[in-house]
């Protein structure tokens, strides 16, 4: 196998738990800002590491008063908010084990999760999620009790617990080391039921900690600005945890907010100014997106473009400069880059609070365009790629040479190598313990200590990874030719218009996407062109959408060979949505019931197609 290393920067941890952290920092910097908390009237408080080692003791002195014990699995089903953070944190300083589910999650999702992972008790945000579990509590004798954020569970807890000795929760704290399981978070199940990955205490620490070292200048900041981010990630997903336990370990101020919709992230960033932010490719395309919009209704978007360019042009030359491949940005690019900075750039820096710098991005493959148009615009985007069974990171761009465009070097600590047929393999301290009470699905997956991803990728002269689908996605047509989707579908994805991108052709004779649009930037197109406001259903044929959208194609077709480009596509009635179980919940394709949904829509592009054909003939 190739394979290509990056050595640690942090030290194992050879005792204690994620909790410790907590009260180390409140001991030696008690009035230390750890987060800041949204208040019932909207404005946001500061919490003191004090402060928030104090509620973490009260919690767990009530959870022990309840009756969870070490090594007990409590599920948490909520949003993104800082109550989340607290239960986290109190159930690690007992010893137990949280179990995350998504909000969204369906009754049945709500059963296997909590049946698999036999948990005695189950958090929830509100009375709908309460009811979901209460509506599946015939099934599972194992669970206790059920609490509720909205009603008050954490202050509800804590009186619980008032007779509870510090003593006692310092008992079980100390019985925790790095081999014991701090968490069990379910995949997102895009084929197949959800397995449990078990993600170890020392897990998260080879994570975050080399993280931290390896981006001190993100994390740590020497001058006296304290480093922040705001968590809009959900918490269910291993990505925001990992954020969480680094900002906490790091000394950086967390702020949370649980909706990514404009209207309420945009206030909360503007409102915390965080310095950094880490999120999924889909934030950074809506912001790139709304900037677009914003100058064409404005009747500036041909001054955008040019900036967009220039922006792009200049990151391209300072990436060539880091790779010892040219002098960097000539003069006349800086002095451009200099006004449109003034006029363009720092208006998109202020729609992130203004202070942010850095970023990181993952979950999906960004549009290297994208990365450059950020770095040029004066936010540095480090694109990764992790699994949930990798404690979230397993590489990252280097902060020193970004190559955009792919997901960087292996992680401190961490070895990154392709097997024979290109499948992307992992080794280090991040990579899990397996799937729970699921010897099969582990002796699969985890082999003498590598961890085997069922990723494709590419690894260059040197050493960045480049992920190019995944095995079990690849698309066979009917002349045997082998397409892995993920390519195109990204490139696609890069037009305002598009949403989701999925292309089909198993046993077909070509390759075929189908196009779910964007129903805001739809509406947009065609207010600029003075069409009616109709939906994606009544535009499937109208020549200019078409024709847009083929462009978008053609684009994407000279990233591949004839054999495997695009020959038809379809445009579909509606979006992709979490809700309709098209996505994921960390909005992956689910691919089977996508395919099924649109069976009759597949089947038309290939029958309409070929009546074209034989027309034509």
């Amino acid at each position: 196998m190739r394979e290509f290393s990056v050595p640690a920067l942090a030290a194992p941890a050879l005792s204690g738990g994620l909790a410790d952290s907590v009260f180390d920092t409140a001991e030696a910097t008690p009035e230390l800002v750890q987060l800041s908390r949204r208040a019932e009237d909207g404005s946001w408080q500061d919490v003191t590491a004090l402060e928030f080692a104090d509620q973490v003791l009260a919690t767990a002195k009530g959870l022990l008063h309840q009756g969870v014990r070490y090594g007990d699995r409590v599920a948490l089903m909520s949003r993104t908010r800082y109550e989340w953070t607290v239960l986290d944190y109190a159930l690690w300083t007992i010893g137990a084990q949280p179990v995350p589910v998504y909000p969204t999650s369906s009754a049945e999702q709500v059963r296997w999760i909590l049946a698999d992972s036999r948990a005695v008790a189950c958090v929830v945000e509100h009375e709908d999620h309460a009811m979901t579990v209460g509506s599946v509590c015939d099934a599972l004798p194992q669970l206790r009790s059920i609490w509720q954020l909205d009603a008050g569970a954490l202050r509800m807890l804590a009186l619980a617990g008032r007779g509870v000795p510090d003593e006692l929760v310092l008992q079980h704290r100390q019985a925790v080391s790095p081999d014991s399981v701090a968490t069990v978070i379910y995949t997102s199940g895009t084929t197949g039921r959800p397995k449990g990955c078990v993600l170890s205490h020392g897990n998260f620490a080879a994570e975050t900690d080399n993280l931290v070292a390896r981006y001190s200048h993100v994390f740590r900041n020497k001058d006296s600005e304290q480093p922040s981010t705001l968590l809009f990630l959900p918490l269910a997903h291993v990505f925001g945890r990992m954020v969480q336990v680094a900002a906490l370990r790091a000394g950086v101020r967390l702020a949370h907010e649980p909706s990514l919709a404009p209207a309420e992230l945009m206030p909360a960033l503007a409102a915390t100014s965080p310095t950094f932010i880490l999120a999924v490719p889909y934030i950074f395309e809506k912001l790139m997106q709304r900037a677009r919009e914003a100058a064409e209704e404005a009747g500036k978007l041909g001054a955008f473009e040019k900036a967009v360019d220039a922006a792009v042009r200049y990151a391209a030359a300072q990436e060539r400069h880091a790779f010892g491949g040219g002098p960097g940005p000539s003069a006349a690019q800086r002095i451009q880059h200099q006004v449109y900075d003034r006029a363009v750039y720092s208006k998109v820096r202020a729609v992130l609070g203004g202070r942010v710098r850095h970023a990181m991005s993952g979950g999906s493959a960004m549009n290297r365009e994208l990365g450059l148009f950020f770095a040029g615009a004066g936010i540095t985007v480090y694109e990764g790629y992790g699994l949930t069974e990798c404690t979230a990171a397993a590489t990252a761009n280097p902060p020193d040479r970004p190559r955009f465009g792919t997901v960087g070097h292996p992680v401190p600590g961490t070895t990154v190598a392709l097997a024979e047929d290109g499948e992307v393999w992992i080794r280090g301290g991040q990579v899990f313990q397996g799937y729970l009470d699921d010897p099969a699905s582990t002796e699969l997956t985890l082999r003498q200590g590598w961890l085997a991803t069922g990723d494709l990728g590419h690894l260059d002269e040197d050493g960045y990874l480049t992920i190019t689908g995944r095995k079990k996605e690849i698309i066979v047509t009917s002349s045997g030719k082998s397409v892995a989707p993920a390519v195109l579908e990204d490139r696609i994805r890069a037009h305002p218009l598009v949403a989701h991108c999925m292309l089909v052709g198993d046993n077909r004779p070509f390759v075929g996407a189908l196009l779910a649009l964007d129903t805001e930037a739809l509406a947009h197109w065609q207010q600029r062109r003075g069409k009616p406001h109709t939906g994606a259903a009544d535009l499937r044929a109208d020549p200019d959408l078409r024709a847009e959208l083929q462009r978008a194609i053609v684009a994407a077709n000279t990233a591949v060979s004839r054999a495997e480009s695009i020959r038809a596509f379809r445009i579909l009635p509606g979006e992709f949505t979490e809700a309709r179980g098209l996505l994921t919940p960390s909005l992956k394709l689910r691919r089977r019931a996508v395919a099924t949904t649109y069976a009759a829509d597949i089947d038309s592009l290939y029958t309409e197609a070929a009546a074209a054909s034989a027309a034509s003939a």
